[in-house]
């Protein structure tokens, strides 16, 4: 059999992919970002993870109605594809997808960069190209092999949250307090918020690299969406802690100016040697490249067999099951632009452009829906006013993001 005509495997059961899921999730917004959120959001930081979190959880609605109606690695370009019909649109938005996780990339290296600098010292861009090429032969290893990594990982970072909440109780952190602040209604404020809420959005980012995977999942008309509703439980409760505990825990201005911030959280909290969380933050973010590397290089392939990408990007090797040429591409394309980017550029300019895409794929449901498009028997249904009220906040926070 040709390395064209091999398939995916279904590999890939429920816990393993909420696992999945979260990993990419958390170590890419909590572990880099909180420090700019708060620098911009300030005490309003956990404000700016509940509006972001808000607007994802529209989303991820349409997502899981979407994923049961098109089950295929080419995730929102075949939803397109299926209620335009036009190759073009398809085309334009998995290439958007392919940029969102290669930039997204590119920013969670950087912020790994940042965690490893505590530790070595030596030049930021040989640390930056041995991560990427690292985590580039770890994601062309195999899938199995990537998710069970990856789930490792995961219950490592998320136990250094844990750790960070259990420190601030025993601290005695006046969480409430700041959790439940009613911002000043003010321009300043409210735009601060806003932007805030824009990089915060970041951190959410990860759920829809599932809908990519679908072709390697168990039963993934019932395991996806419930793996998408479960990553952003799980993440949007422990953003809003973490972020409440780090702007009372920490001044402001010296959050904002870490390239390591949870290492300064921690350490303020216990005055235990910061190190543990530094390592924990490796790893968490090295899990999210790990992923976002994972969806890139599964929407290269589901597009190559869709036709609108070379034939030879969705070649799959005999030996490990997994597109390399498509992850020797996103590689390369990731190094390149960790090495000549700033952080939170990449991480704006990431957010900005996925939620254009998950406009088009709120749209892209309405308008399925409004054509009377069969369904599958077995495809969750929303309500129509979800992907309505999905592609209205969407275009909203891309408005402002321009406008700003």
């Amino acid at each position: 059999m040709s390395d064209s005509a091999i398939p995916l495997r279904r590999r890939l059961g429920l816990p393993l992919l909420v696992l999945y899921g979260t990993g990419v999730t958390v170590g890419a917004g909590i572990y880099v970002l909180v420090g700019s959120v708060a620098g911009h959001a300030g005490m309003h930081a956990p404000l700016a993870f509940v509006v972001a979190g808000v607007v994802m959880g529209l989303t991820v609605a349409s997502y899981a109605e979407l994923c049961t109606r098109f089950p295929v690695a080419a995730g929102e370009a075949a939803y397109v594809q299926g209620a335009f019909g036009s190759r073009l649109f398809s085309t334009v938005t998995g290439l958007a997808m392919i940029g969102i996780g290669v930039i997204a990339s590119a920013a969670v290296t950087l912020g790994a960069a940042g965690y490893v600098a505590q530790f070595i010292d030596l030049p930021r861009s040989l640390v930056i190209t041995v991560i990427v090429l690292a985590v580039g032969l770890v994601s062309a290893w195999g899938i199995l092999e990537s998710v069970l990594l990856a789930s490792v990982f995961t219950l490592i970072e998320v136990s250094g949250l844990v750790a960070i909440i259990v420190a601030a109780v025993h601290a005695d952190i006046p969480i409430t307090g700041t959790l439940f602040t009613m911002p000043a209604l003010d321009v300043a404020t409210l735009s601060g918020i806003g932007f805030g809420s824009l990089l915060a959005f970041f951190a959410f980012i990860g759920f829809e690299d599932l809908t990519n995977i679908v072709e390697e999942a168990h039963e993934p008309e019932r395991n996806i969406p419930l793996a998408m509703a479960l990553t952003l439980l799980i993440t949007t409760i422990l953003y809003v802690l973490i972020a409440t505990i780090a702007v009372t825990a920490v001044p402001l201005d010296q959050l904002a100016a870490s390239t390591a911030p949870l290492s300064i959280v921690f350490h303020e909290l216990t005055g235990v040697s910061a190190a543990t969380i530094a390592a924990i933050a490796i790893i968490a973010t090295l899990n999210t490249i790990i992923a976002e590397l994972t969806m890139a290089t599964r929407v290269v392939y589901g597009m190559a067999k869709l036709g609108d990408l070379p034939s030879s990007l969705g070649a799959v090797s005999g030996a490990t099951a997994t597109p390399l040429v498509a992850t020797a591409v996103i590689v390369a394309m990731v190094l390149a632009l960790a090495l000549l980017a700033p952080l939170e550029r990449l991480a704006e300019l990431t957010s900005l452009i996925t939620l254009v895409v998950f406009a088009i794929v709120n749209l892209t449901l309405l308008k399925l829906r409004f054509d009377g498009a069969p369904a599958p028997p077995r495809s969750i249904r929303v309500p129509i006013w979800v992907p309505a009220l999905g592609l209205a906040t969407c275009a909203s926070m891309v408005a402002f993001a321009v406008l700003k």
